[in-house]
């Protein structure tokens, strides 16, 4: 039986304070949880419903596993259709970025993206077009938000988040950066070469414009109707694309 300590503590890690707090955040979803399972991650313990049990299998014996019922598992979710699944998984430790491990690849630069699904949506995505890294300025909404998380899909568990001082990271990285803007070259009529970064701007601001400056070319998607503006994970998704397609050429 559930107890309101354990209860209280699932539910606090909805915030971000009390995820950094206890180290830990939540995974919710069979296929998710198995992902991490089987991920560099250090799953402290799961919460299961019998019959999601009977699909959480080969749970290694040093992972704790409790049950619960129906009623108690729908007190510690936050999801409307709850899987019957739950992990409290360790946050990454020393988890620096070594910009010297950056070069030869492209990577996804993310300039205060708010929206948690976006977030994840991108991160899936990434994980898709084979990219392993993609770095956030700090006011980029937490990867490890429950939304963002369950948005991942688990891809999550593969691809790695880091938090920068976006400007300065900038200002130190040789390698070019392409920024996504209404104005620019085409997309389509860009070399990308074999290494970069694509910075990705805000929801509503786009890239900041202290930052513009200090892009070596700023690219668009060629706009053919009349939207004022395509989503950030809409348009990051387009440019993982082309990477990929001129990367296959």
């Amino acid at each position: 039986m559930l107890s309101k300590a354990q209860i209280s503590l699932i539910t606090s890690l909805q915030n971000k304070k009390f995820r950094l707090q206890h180290q830990i955040f939540v995974v919710e979803g069979i296929k998710s949880v198995l992902e991490f399972v089987n991920s560099s991650y250090k799953v402290q313990k799961i919460y299961a419903t019998p019959q999601a049990q009977t699909k959480l299998e080969k749970i290694p014996h040093n992972i704790k596993l409790e049950e619960v019922t129906e009623g108690e598992f729908q007190k510690i979710s936050s999801l409307k259709n709850p899987q019957g699944a739950l992990a409290l998984v360790e946050l990454p430790q020393n988890n620096k970025l070594d910009i010297a491990q950056l070069r030869g690849k492209h990577h996804i630069v993310l300039d205060d993206v708010q929206d948690p699904g976006n977030l994840g949506t991108i991160i899936r995505t990434a994980e898709w077009f084979g990219i392993k890294n993609i770095i956030c300025s700090i006011g980029t909404v937490d990867a490890f938000n429950p939304k963002v998380v369950q948005a991942t899909m688990g891809s999550l568990s593969r691809v790695q988040i880091y938090y920068v001082d976006l400007e300065k990271f900038i200002e130190e990285t040789t390698l070019p950066t392409f920024g996504a803007l209404l104005k620019g070259q085409s997309i389509y009529e860009t070399a990308f070469g074999s290494e970069g970064l694509i910075i990705m701007g805000n929801e509503g601001n786009g890239i900041r414009p202290s930052l513009i400056p200090k892009i070596d070319k700023t690219v668009t998607i060629p706009r053919i109707g009349e939207a004022e503006s395509l989503n950030v994970a809409v348009a990051t998704t387009i440019f993982c694309s082309e990477l990929s397609r001129q990367k296959l050429k």
